[in-house]
Formats: C-alpha cells, structure tokens, sequence
C-alpha cells in the first residue's frame, strides 16, 4: 500500500548545494513554456453566465467565513459531558474528516493545471476558490482538535477502505494528472475526488453529524462549521458533475471509463463506513445512531450523481451547461425557501 512520504530534509551545505545544482541545471536543459494569449483581452473575454463563473460569483458571496471567527466557547463544556463512546464516535469522524480534508487540497493542484492547460480560465478562476475553501477546511477541523485538547496521533482511526480511497486511489488519480490530461485520466480523477470524496463520503458525514448532534444541541460551534463546509461542497460536487458532464461529451468512451471507476469505488466507499461502525455495540450505538442508515444515505447520494449524469448522458455541450444552471437556479431557490 503506498504511503505519502514528507518531501526529504537537507543534509548539510554539500546536500544542499548538490540539488540546487541538479535543478539549476534542468532548469538551464529546458525550454521556457510560453503562453499563446490572454484570454480575458482577447475578443473572447470571460463568459460570466458559464457554470463556472456562477459558482465563483457564489463562492465570493458564501465562502469568505472564517474559521478562526467561529465560536467554540461551549465546546469544552460540552465535550466533558459526553460518554467514552460518544466521544470515541466523534472524535473518529473528524480524524478521518481532518485527514480527507488534508488530502484534498494537497491532491487538488494537478487537476487545475489540467485545466489551466486547456484554456478553460473561468474553470480555473472557481478552482482558485474550491482550493481556499478547502484549505479553510483543513484549518476549520484542526482548530476544532486544538480547542479540546486532542493532540494524540489519529492515524489509528484509518481503516483499510479508508486508507484504499485516501492513501492509494486519490493520490494516484490526481498525480496521473500531471502527467497525462487525456480525457480519460481527468474522469478518473474527478470521479474519486468529486463523486466518492466529496459526493458519496464527505456527504454522508455531514448527515452524521447533523444525525448525532443537531437535537441535544451540543457542539454548536461544530455544528456550525459543518454547515459552512457543507455549502462549500455542494458548490464543489456541482461543479465535479459539470465536469464529468463536459469530459463524458467529449470521449466516445467517456462514460464507460466514468461508469466503471464510480463502481469500482463504491465498494471501499461503502467499506469506510462498515468499517468505522466495527467498533460499536449495534444495539447501543453512540447517540442512537445506526449504521444501516448511514450506508442507506452514502447509497442515495451515489444514486443522486449517477442520476444526474444520466440525465445528461449525449447531450450537446450547450445543453449540459442549460440543464446545470438550471440546478443552480434550483439550488438557490431551496436555499430561498428554507431561509
């Protein structure tokens, strides 16, 4: 099983001064790569009614919360009171949401390169936010640990199925991109990121810990930075669909490749959560939850995707890109209504 190594520290001047000299030298060996044009002074612009472009107009409007500003004065208190298992259940989740969360905003850059590569700048443009976001993530869940005081190694908390989706297939999906931007290594990336990770996984923690905590009203200031990384993601799994959308139109085997990699994950996708339930008394589970349900939900939302995804199946470019601001208009409009 691979493992993700810290880059190599130096070992003295010579070390140093050895590697500098090997990169300077390559750097001299290579050609400079030079941009063709400037799209945004081009007659070409930036086409603020894409897909893209909405979502980073929504990321400015709802993603600029702060994690730091966020109040965990009751969380103290409130963590004091829950029993060993209690505490186990939640301190499980967000390790392994601490960890997920780390690895997606290390593994994300390759997939933006792609596209940058291609000349899709309103793609890039909304990537630049989906990267902060979950750096903010990164931070939103650490600061959490810090607060309680956990400061033990969690590592324990990563399964088998976990460390398959975490440790092996998103890093190897997102590093092929950095190497090969066909078609088909960028479905192969944005299904184990977007669909599983973000989609079926992340998804269905959120449920979790709404599940657990919303009605005794502990952990308000976990509570609440749930829902902020929740609104996050939607906007990052609506635009992981627009993608596969766009690359499925795009290869006559697109589908196919989509098709068998989102059911080649769901099983260790599934296996997460098996897994995380070994520990637990069934019949006196933490906070009365029960594991058929969380497995019933991470199903519904590898349903929801592959529905949609469906839905678009041989569109044209143009009729995917209606069918997906259409959701937006959607999404926007539920949001209305619950507020």
């Amino acid at each position: 099983m691979g493992v993700r190594h810290r880059p190599r520290r130096f070992h003295g001047l010579a070390d140093a001064l050895g590697i500098l000299s090997a990169a300077y030298t390559g750097l001299a060996l290579s050609t400079p790569t030079q941009r063709a044009r400037y799209a945004t002074i081009s007659e070409q612009g930036l086409d603020w009614d894409s897909v893209p472009m909405r979502l980073f107009q929504k990321a400015k409007r709802l993603g600029t919360w702060d994690p730091q500003a966020i109040d965990f004065s009751r969380e103290v208190s409130d963590w004091a009171g829950f029993d060993a298992t209690e505490k186990d259940f939640l301190l499980r989740t967000v390790a392994l949401f601490q960890a997920g969360e780390e690895g997606v905003t290390s593994e994300l850059l390759p997939l933006i390169m792609a596209v940058a590569d291609e000349g899709r700048i309103e793609e890039e443009i909304f990537l630049t936010s989906f990267l902060w976001e979950e750096a903010k993530h990164v931070e939103f869940f650490r600061r959490w640990l810090d607060v309680i005081g956990v400061h033990e190694d969690l590592e324990k908390f990563m399964t088998p199925s976990y460390r398959r989706l975490f440790v092996v297939e998103l890093p190897a999906a997102m590093d092929a991109l950095k190497t090969d931007h066909s078609t088909e290594a960028q479905i192969r990336a944005s299904v184990t990121y977007n669909m599983i990770v973000e989609g079926v996984l992340a998804e269905t923690g959120y449920h979790g810990f709404r599940e657990s905590l919303e009605a005794s009203g502990k952990m308000p200031g976990l509570l609440e930075g749930i829902r902020l990384v929740s609104r996050d993601e939607s906007r990052h799994i609506r635009y992981g669909v627009f993608l596969l959308d766009r690359l499925i139109n795009e290869s006559p085997v697109g589908w196919d490749v989509m098709n068998r990699h989102m059911n080649e994950l769901l099983a260790p996708a599934m296996g997460v959560i098996s897994e995380f339930w070994e520990g637990y008394d069934e019949e006196n589970a933490p906070f009365g939850q029960r594991m058929e349900t969380y497995l019933d939900f991470a199903s519904t939302q590898f349903d929801k995707r592959m529905k949609v995804l469906e839905r678009d199946r041989g569109k044209s470019l143009a009729e995917i890109e209606r069918a997906a601001i259409a959701d937006l208009v959607a999404d926007d409009a539920a949001v209305g209504a619950a507020g």
